[in-house]
């Protein structure tokens, strides 16, 4: 955290990171970057690697320097092409530590005084891909000078540019949907507007991180209005986790508080209530669809906050009998959700019946911010299970193209991290299917097969063990087959094509399993 100026006149460096990046592309963020081998020789224990990652990475990034380097003074392009050298040297596989030109440079400096750690955060268990994150501040006073002088100098690449922000004017921009800003940074910025003072705010974010040490959800928000807490449930591998959402800002709505643990429940209970404040009311409870993973701690919520279960006819007929109900939802129906972050009146969910996976599957599309909640329709760790004969490929394709005609700027699944340009991922899916379907008339028209026979060459390249999952999508697949008149089995229980090469080849941009 690079900061400038003092009191209500600090500001903050952030950095956007090229939209072409797979991790938060697109997004505003502190600068920053992984320990190195580099930063670990001599032994060094962690505190001392996290702190030479940081002063390394500052000049990598930034070209920032807190050491005084024995170069000729003034010398810019003695700067500059050390820099260049480091970038160089980072992108080589299998380069030797001891080869850094970075460490060639402050061979003989004096080292710096230890930058001053404000937290560290570790990223929820949603995300596949997680980070044990130490923040420290930098300000820019005690910076020396590097190749942009004493200011930040972006180079493009990773990051295309950046600037000082005001706290409360970043989260303006945020709230008003004209900036992206990874998760951490919302959580920094919130805590540093509302503080007295700098000392005010790093005992409040060091007391914040120490409670995400001890088990307390984080106010996860990829976009305004919408917090993600991911909630261990009995769900299907590889997730182990399912994503329950809480929407809005006056009234607030829980999306599917599918843990049956009541130790998560407790973590969702404390995170309500840390949301339910200065006015707030929490409005009542939404189910995407009836599964478990979905529905397990429906009742203890409902009980413990005095709240009803909104849902699909067909999911409050198959839910427990002692979870209270509230209003039937269907295709259109709106949820208030009182004036948006921004300040924009009549800010709604509005429920769209989407079939498929499940007969009562509803998704929610956020008015404002055009967030979309999928819940079992989509993931971003996994494919999607369409198991008859509840769940019905057709269908399920069907409420996907729906989706896909809608316009999604962050899309939220039940499982995974929630990603931007969510008709991206949509057309994916529909991809994959093709493919599928693709790869089991070519099955089919090779030879006639058992499920079990064709299991490995149409999922071929799936993990084994996952085997029986995939067998149920298999299974939706040749019931679509044989729906439209392109497969049919035997009756002793050989699937074979009933269209031949030409049915595959006529057929093969349609959407499969």
């Amino acid at each position: 955290m690079i900061t400038r100026g003092q009191g209500r006149d600090l500001r903050v460096f952030l950095a956007e990171r090229a939209p072409e990046l797979r991790f938060f592309g697109g997004y505003w963020a502190l600068p920053g970057g992984t320990v190195g081998a580099e930063d670990r020789l001599d032994d060094a224990d962690e505190r001392t690697a996290l702190q030479r990652c940081a002063d390394r990475e500052l000049f990598e990034e930034l070209g920032l320097l807190r050491h005084e380097l024995p170069l000729q003074r003034g010398d810019a392009q003695a700067l500059r092409q050390l820099r260049q050298e480091l970038l160089q040297y980072e992108q080589q596989d299998g380069a030797a530590p001891a080869d850094s030109p970075w460490l060639r440079a402050i061979a003989g400096a004096t080292a710096p005084l230890p930058l001053r750690e404000l937290c560290r955060i570790e990223t929820p268990a949603f995300a596949p891909v997680r980070y044990d994150t130490v923040f420290f501040q930098v300000p820019l006073e005690d910076c020396v000078g590097g190749t942009g002088g004493h200011l930040p100098d972006v180079w493009e690449g990773e990051l295309v540019k950046g600037r000082f922000w005001l706290p409360t004017q970043a989260l303006a921009s945020w709230r008003n949907g004209d900036l992206l800003l990874v998760p951490p940074v919302v959580i920094l910025l919130e805590h540093l507007a509302r503080a007295a003072d700098f000392e005010h705010f790093a005992r409040e974010i060091a007391s914040t991180s120490a409670g995400y040490a001890r088990g307390n959800l984080h106010q996860v928000r990829f976009s305004p209005g919408v917090v993600l807490a991911p909630l261990e449930t009995p769900t299907l591998p590889p997730a182990t986790t399912t994503n329950c959402y809480v929407v809005g800002n006056e009234k607030l709505w829980v999306v599917d508080p599918g843990s049956p643990d009541p130790g998560e429940q407790q973590r969702l209970l404390h995170l309500l209530d840390e949301l339910a404040v200065d006015g707030r009311e929490l409005a009542g409870v939404l189910l995407t669809h009836h599964h478990p993973d979905h529905t397990g701690g429906a009742q203890a919520l409902c009980e413990a906050r005095g709240l009803r279960a909104f849902g699909h006819h067909l999911t409050l007929e198959r839910i427990g009998r002692n979870i209270p109900r509230g209003d039937v939802l269907d295709d259109g129906s709106r949820l208030p959700l009182g004036t948006a972050p921004d300040g924009q009146r009549h800010w709604h969910l509005e429920a769209l019946h989407t079939p498929g996976h499940d007969r009562g599957h509803l998704c929610f599309r956020e008015s404002r911010y055009g967030a979309m909640l999928v819940g079992d329709m989509l993931s971003t760790v996994s494919t999607i299970i369409v198991d008859p004969p509840e769940g019905h490929l057709a269908t399920y394709l069907q409420s996907l193209e729906r989706l896909g005609a809608q316009p999604i700027s962050t899309l939220y699944p039940a499982h995974g991290p929630a990603l931007r340009d969510g008709e991206r991922l949509v057309q994916k899916y529909l991809r994959h299917r093709r493919q599928r379907e693709v790869g089991l008339l070519k099955a089919l028209a090779e030879a006639p097969g058992t499920l079990d026979e064709l299991l490995p060459k149409v999922y071929w390249d799936a993990d084994p063990r996952l085997f029986p999952f995939a067998a149920r999508s298999l299974q939706a697949g040749l019931d679509k087959l044989a729906e439209e008149g392109r497969a049919a089995m035997d009756a002793d229980g050989r699937w074979r094509s009933s269209g031949g090469a030409a049915a595959g080849d006529r057929d093969a941009a349609r959407p499969s399993s």
